[in-house]
């Protein structure tokens, strides 16, 4: 029988400070911190943050051991529900175990193939109607514009339009939204204003009610948009989710991303991505959005770059063991998705844009079944990777057609580490409509 090693004692410089710990450096860059602790401690290493001693899983195995959970050992609640428990209860990624496939099994009718065809045929007019306010411009803020993109679209495809809904209050809304997101870096964590919790609650509580006031028109009429959806979808027992299900789930389907600034940078690629969705009509299907391969490669560089969720958390309900080293329950584990993405181990000059790395040829993301996790793994992987895929390439192939656009070639986005990252100076892009010049 092979010896188990304990859980290897945190060195002093590595505690941080006083009952924070290492919290503030989390909050600059995660990313010097993991690769530190990789080469002192190995894949399963000790760390110290807001008064508990916590582990971080580095690399394909150890985050792949935790992602798999074969021993029933990592859960995410309470881990998630210490960072933002509060303002996105009961939502599908705070659940576990049983609770959990039930949910997971109801909400999966959301995202059948025929849905899907439905929600790409109206993410189409969406897109127009947003992007027919972008001036362009030398010193256009690319991220700023494809937030508000993005919630338009949600307004739409979520909502069923929302019609009654001012900007004002779409706007109010989406500011809610970020408040509970961003309650994850909070270091006081209780309803106390002026405090990244005390904006979350508030945030929770306005989302809760803009939810609500449309819920018994969802519930009376089924429709084609997410939270009718949602609010009817049973399975074959006739389960159904209840309305605080819905609203919970809701709250979490928000999503947007951006490719823009490595295709900027790359105008190679945006020439190539170009051809392609010129090849197609302004409103591609499905199939046809699925066969924009160039965008897809695109994309799953771009996330193998800029995880959106670059550390994903986990909570030891029992005792467990991660390559060869023993962690004790109730201990908070951080998995280094972002970290694995970036290991020469298994990827070629990992710090570099390289689509072609995921060609068929290559396929750099199959060296280790977890080298790539953009998504996570297991039972708790992103259930929305699918639309969330057709969601951005829909909205890249609509630019395409209608802008071009470049980045300086030495910008590096100032990311804001408190949750999830973000360009801090709205990321600046020069974008110019096709067949016009500034």
């Amino acid at each position: 029988m092979t010896e188990l090693l304990p859980l290897p004692d945190l060195r002093r410089a590595d505690r941080g400070l006083p009952w924070l710990g290492q919290v503030f450096e989390h909050q600059r860059d995660p990313l010097p911190l993991y690769r530190r602790h990789w080469e002192r401690y190995g894949p399963v290493a000790p760390t110290y943050l807001l008064g508990n001693r916590a582990v971080m899983l580095l690399g394909p195995d150890a985050c792949g051991a935790a992602l798999q959970n074969g021993d029933k050992a990592f859960a995410n609640e309470p881990a998630w529900s210490q960072l933002v428990g509060p303002f996105f209860h009961r939502g599908l990624m705070l659940i576990d175990f049983d609770e959990h496939r039930a949910h997971r099994r109801i909400m999966q009718d959301a995202f059948t193939r025929p849905r899907l065809e439905g929600y790409v045929r109206k993410l189409h007019p969406a897109i127009e109607q947003g992007l027919a306010s972008w001036a362009g411009g030398p010193d256009f803020r690319a991220y700023r514009q494809l937030k508000q993109l993005t919630l338009d679209i949600a307004a739409d495809l979520f909502m069923g339009g929302a019609d009654d809904t001012s900007p004002a209050e779409m706007a109010r809304v989406n500011r809610a939204f970020i408040a509970c997101v961003q309650a994850a870096a909070g270091i006081v964590r209780a309803d106390v204003p002026f405090t990244r919790w005390g904006r979350a609650f508030r945030g929770r509580r306005t989302l809760e009610a803009f939810l609500r006031r449309y819920l018994p028109e969802k519930r009376a009429t089924p429709a084609d948009d997410i939270f009718s959806v949602l609010c009817h979808i049973e399975t074959d027992a006739g389960d159904r989710f209840s309305d605080d299900d819905v609203i919970n789930h809701m709250i979490f389907l928000i999503t947007t991303s951006t490719m823009l600034q490595y295709l900027g940078q790359h105008p190679e690629w945006q020439d190539r991505c170009r051809a392609e969705s010129m090849a197609l009509g302004g409103a591609p299907d499905l199939a046809e959005l699925e066969s924009l391969t160039s965008l897809d490669l695109v994309m799953r560089e771009s996330l193998r770059l800029r995880a959106p969720v670059p550390v994903l958390v986990r909570y030891t309900v029992r005792d467990t063991v991660v390559q060869g080293v023993h962690i004790p329950a109730r201990t908070l584990c951080l998995l280094g998705i972002q970290f694995t993405h970036l290991m020469e181990q298994y990827w070629t000059d990992p710090t570099a844009f390289d689509p072609e790395r995921f060609s068929p040829d290559r396929r750099e993301d199959r060296s280790h079944r977890f080298a790539w996790a953009p998504f996570g793994g297991g039972v708790h992987k992103c259930i929305g990777l699918h639309f969330a895929g057709l969601e951005i390439k829909s909205i890249l192939h609509r630019l395409l057609r209608t802008y071009r656009w470049s980045v300086d070639p030495g910008y590096v986005a100032p990311l804001d580490h408190h949750s999830l990252p973000f360009p801090k100076d709205g990321q600046p892009i020069a974008l110019t409509r096709l067949g016009h010049r500034h």
